[in-house]
């Protein structure tokens, strides 16, 4: 009997007991092939020896020291790495616990930013359907992920949702790629003239959407006129990078692929590569400039925020990074989706490929040609996982991919160090995962 309150108080989990690489252990000698880096966290695989020495080291200075006494080097040395890494003029950093705890900074922040400058009727966010920002009230309120916001709805402050940039379900058969990404793009405008622009603080969204909808990656141009959308209507555009930055779509951040630059972005999971919970907030000079300049004072805060051995191994992740996974990340993604294309292609119940880096979803469906997805009755997100577990595989899948109801997928995201090897392997027992499943 465990004491724990699980995810499921019936499930029976593993009990891991080390790591290695791409591989963890359990208790029983069993090996898994981490194919999803836990959620998209393990960037650097188990047991790097760099990280684990930096946590040592600074557990020996000093573990912890309030951010209302104290800054430290660690911390230091971290926001001036990220800065100098962000294009554009995203100059200072607010360095947070986790994803949730940057989002729910964020939107915080762009609220007292118009506070500041006397925009006070700015109360609304504007989303898409089909993402997801985090668990807490204010982020899973603005987010588009309906399973996760329903128990909850009417504690929420809901956020305005448009449609997301979802190609292989709603491009019309008549339209480029880049006319569709435009229409859905053009949403923004619409919903901003129809809710009044003076009324929104920013618009929120993943570069690559992650969880909720299996690694989306919008049209060339999508995010350009998001931001001509923005700038028209002063409104903010908040970059929710928590899955899919710090390298995971092949550049440390993913909206560089997109030639834009936000005022706000949110980082976490690959920061410390889960060596320790960490997450920031990327922050424009215009943004800080207006609150410096107002009242000085960021009415927000947490306990563990920027914490010393977090900071610490959020640095030793940045150099090993530096020492090369992240030039790998590109070309060992393509990889992963050749084996994949020659492995499932032909699968009768795999609708779709795709993603971009070491960042890949596989969309299911009932029948390809109509692309009619399972049953929203049929549990098959948990039966690919507690098979692939089975044939010693973590993937990531994921029931309401369409809708938050019908549609599943499978996320893959696994380290940055996988090797061609084992990215072979990673597409063998997927293979025989869904063998069993669809048997």
């Amino acid at each position: 009997m465990t004491h724990i309150l699980q995810r499921h108080c019936h499930s029976k989990l593993p009990t891991v007991t080390g790591g290695e690489g791409v591989f963890l252990l359990d208790t029983e000698g069993r090996q898994y092939l981490d194919g999803c880096g836990g959620a998209a966290v393990s960037c650097l695989g188990h047991s790097h020896q760099g990280v684990l020495s930096a946590i040592q080291t600074q557990l020996n200075t000093i573990p912890y020291a309030h951010t209302g006494f104290f800054t430290s080097p660690a911390a230091e040395e971290l926001a001036e790495r990220l800065c100098d890494r962000a294009p554009g003029p995203l100059n200072h950093v607010y360095l947070v616990s986790g994803g949730s705890e940057a989002v729910e900074s964020a939107l915080k922040m762009a609220r007292q930013y118009f506070l500041e400058k006397g925009e006070t009727s700015r109360t609304r966010f504007i989303a898409r359907r089909q993402s997801y920002h985090g668990n807490t009230l204010g982020a899973l309120g603005v987010g588009g992920n309906m399973w996760r916001k329903e128990p909850f709805a009417p504690l929420l402050q809901n956020g305005e949702l448009i449609a997301p940039c979802y190609a292989y379900r709603d491009k019309h058969a008549d339209e480029t790629d880049f006319d569709y990404g435009q229409r859905v793009a053009n949403e923004l405008e619409e919903r901003l003239l129809s809710v009044g622009p003076e009324t929104v603080i920013a618009f929120v969204a993943e570069p690559v959407v992650g969880a909720t909808a299996g690694a989306l990656v919008a049209e060339k141009g999508y995010f350009k006129r998001i931001r001509e959308i923005c700038d028209k209507y002063g409104v903010l555009l908040i970059l929710d990078e928590v899955m899919c930055g710090a390298g995971r779509t092949g550049t440390y951040f993913a909206y560089e692929q997109e030639e834009i630059v936000p005022d706000l972005v949110t980082l976490a999971k690959g920061l410390a590569a889960g060596y320790q919970p960490i997450g920031a907030v990327m922050v424009h000079e215009k943004i800080y400039n207006a609150i410096a300049g107002g009242t000085g004072y960021f009415q927000h805060g947490h306990t563990f925020m920027a914490h010393p051995l977090a900071c610490a191994a959020a640095c030793a992740t940045l150099n090993a990074i530096d020492a090369g996974p992240l030039n790998e990340v590109t070309e060992k993604g393509q990889y992963l989706v050749k084996r994949l294309s020659e492995t499932f292609d032909a699968h009768d119940y795999v609708g779709d490929i795709r993603g971009r880096g070491l960042f890949i979803g596989i969309e299911m469906v009932q029948d390809k040609a109509t692309k009619t997805p399972f049953a929203s009755s049929r549990p098959l997100h948990t039966e690919i996982k507690k098979t692939a577990m089975s044939q010693g595989l973590m993937c990531y899948p994921m029931g309401g991919t369409i809708d938050g109801q019908q549609g599943h997928h499978i996320l893959l995201a696994p380290p940055f160090i996988i090797s061609e090897n084992e990215i072979d392997e990673l597409v063998r027992r997927l293979s025989r995962t869904m063998d069993n499943v669809f048997a």
